[in-house]
């Protein structure tokens, strides 16, 4: 490959600041630069599956709109537990909160994917899940964990070795983490984009 063909090959653009995203594309092999959406995370829909795939859709549209000329990543996670949607908790009462309704129980962690590249008319959208199981934790262990993870869905973190709240997965990790790797490399495939 000239140094020619190297500056013309468009790069991915993520739309997001989540270090969890990036360090999954780049443990993927895949080149990519990030540049944050800055969307409300507001959706009319109640199905967790329609909600992160909207919010997925909305953040690599925010930033195709500015970038038409490259293929732009979104993504969004959120957890679903007892008929409740669990975002980003607030602050640590509303963390304490959130880990107390998931203690010991199962919950559905979704994630949503698009590719948006507006050169090229492209507007791919999915959403994966899988299924957690939280590990039973005491009330003190719990009051622990609630001070950690106020930036992630749920408020704990799966990819953390010190927080053990998460017992067993069944289906994908990247899924629970949040971005659905086997996603991003078929969007990536109909777009062109080598990864």
């Amino acid at each position: 490959m000239t140094a020619r063909t190297a500056r013309s090959k468009p790069e991915l653009i993520l739309a997001s600041r989540s270090p969890r995203r990036v360090e999954l594309l780049t443990q993927a092999g895949i080149r990519h630069r990030v540049i944050p959406s800055r969307i409300k995370e507001i959706s009319s829909y109640r199905r967790p599956a329609l909600i992160v795939r909207e919010l997925a859709y909305k953040k690599a549209l925010s930033v195709a709109l500015k970038y038409p000329g490259a293929p732009v990543l979104g993504s969004d996670t959120l957890v679903y537990c007892k008929g409740e949607i669990l975002g980003k908790p607030a602050h640590a009462k509303d963390a304490l909160r959130l880990l107390r309704l998931q203690n010991g129980s199962w919950q559905a962690v979704h994630t949503g994917v698009a590719l948006i590249w507006l050169e090229k008319g492209l507007f791919l959208a999915g959403a994966e899940v899988s299924r957690c199981k939280a590990r039973r934790l005491s009330e003190a262990e719990l009051k622990n964990l609630c001070t950690k993870h106020h930036d992630k869905a749920g408020a704990y973190a799966v990819q953390d070795k010190d927080d053990e709240f998460v017992e067993k997965i069944e289906g994908r990790f990247d899924t629970v983490v949040g971005l659905s790797m086997n996603l991003v490399r078929k969007f990536l495939k109909k777009a062109g984009v080598k990864a």
